[in-house]
């Protein structure tokens, strides 16, 4: 019998990706990860607790609260505060779901650990049984996108039990399981955040005015900080004889840029960093593509440019850069983010945007 500990939330996924397990005949562990003080965190605890005595499976909390702050907060303030918009989910699912939990499961000798997402893993028999990740069956929910960081030797012990259903069928299987969380709220973007995202950084970064301008450089008004926008914001820029869009920034300036012509968030090309290839082996160039610039978006046919050394968008950084061209020009390109690279269902891997 094998043994997994599977990551519960208190929601509906995780909960049916638990009970899924323990019918497949998996000796099933429940597991909890304490992230911060939020209500929310005290609730779904709760919930997971109650799930894991209704499935009749051992249960235990993690505290990591100091390991979050550290590695995800910390990192999530830094960013924001060098005028990017970070994907907090992306660097989570590498550091904590599949990384720091990952290493506190083994020493519980489990074979593998579990997670709600909705995301299918394969096994390439072939080039020593390579793991690969897939988009799950039910594209709305899919959640591959935020998986690129992810490595060989993670995907080994790693299950997603959900990947294969729709969310409907994820409903019915709770109804089946007798499972009390369908009315439980659906989870919230940012886990840490309460309120809003601006709320949280006037918390830890203040305020720091500066001047508004646009492309040439006109004076029109004045910001609060730039780490308070993002580029193709829109709304609450505070401009008037709009609409204005925000499309870029001047740290050393400390100038927020906007337009009135929305054409100017259109760019063919973006340069990326920290790029992870899911296969452990780096692909030959130029790679035709389809890539996503943020979760919500289209896929868009591209071709990866081979690895520069350096890059004058991307100054400072050790690492390789990558260069990522469109077909068609993509709006609102916006470094922090991630680029995921596909190949049909399959995630090749990504990179940090940065120029």
């Amino acid at each position: 019998m094998k043994k997994v500990l599977v990551l519960m939330s208190g929601g509906i996924d995780s909960s049916v990706a638990a009970a899924l397990l323990k019918r497949d005949g998996f000796e099933v562990i429940g597991a909890f990860m304490k992230l911060t003080n939020l209500a929310r965190f005290k609730e779904g605890k709760e919930r997971a607790k109650k799930i894991a005595k209704i499935l009749k499976i051992p249960f235990l909390v993690f505290d990591l609260e100091k390991e979050f702050k550290m590695r995800i907060i910390d990192y999530f303030l830094k960013e924001y505060k060098a005028g990017n918009t970070p994907n907090p989910c992306v660097l989570c699912n590498k550091e904590i779901k599949f990384g720091l939990m990952l290493e506190k499961a083994m020493k519980f000798n489990v074979d593998f650990i579990a997670t709600g997402h909705y995301v299918r893993k394969k096994e390439i028999r072939e080039n020593f049984h390579k793991f690969a990740i897939s988009r799950a069956k039910d594209k709305r929910k899919d959640q591959s996108y935020f998986l690129w960081m992810l490595n060989q030797r993670q995907l080994k012990r790693i299950l997603f039990p959900i990947g294969n259903y729709t969310r409907e069928e994820v409903e019915n299987l709770a109804r089946k399981f007798k499972l009390p969380v369908l009315k439980v709220k659906k989870s919230v973007e940012i886990c840490f955040i309460e309120r809003t995202v601006n709320d949280f950084l006037k918390r830890y970064l203040k305020e720091k005015p500066g001047k508004i301008v646009d492309t040439k450089g006109k004076v029109l008004g004045e910001h609060s900080g730039f780490w308070f926008y993002t580029i193709g914001q829109r709304k609450g820029i505070g401009l008037s004889s709009g609409p204005w869009w925000v499309v870029g920034k001047d740290l050393k300036r400390n100038l927020l840029i906007v337009t009135k012509n929305e054409k100017d968030l259109l760019k063919k090309e973006l340069f990326c960093k920290n790029v992870n290839w899911i296969s452990g082996n780096e692909p030959k160039f130029p790679l035709r593509v389809k890539a996503k610039i943020r979760y919500k978006t289209d896929f868009a046919e591209a071709t990866i440019r081979s690895a520069f050394s350096h890059s004058k968008k991307c100054a400072n950084i050790k690492n390789k850069i990558y260069k990522v061209v469109f077909e068609k020009p993509q709006r609102a390109i916006t470094t922090g983010q991630s680029v995921v690279f596909y190949k049909g269902e399959e995630v090749l891997g990504g990179g940090i945007i940065c120029g």
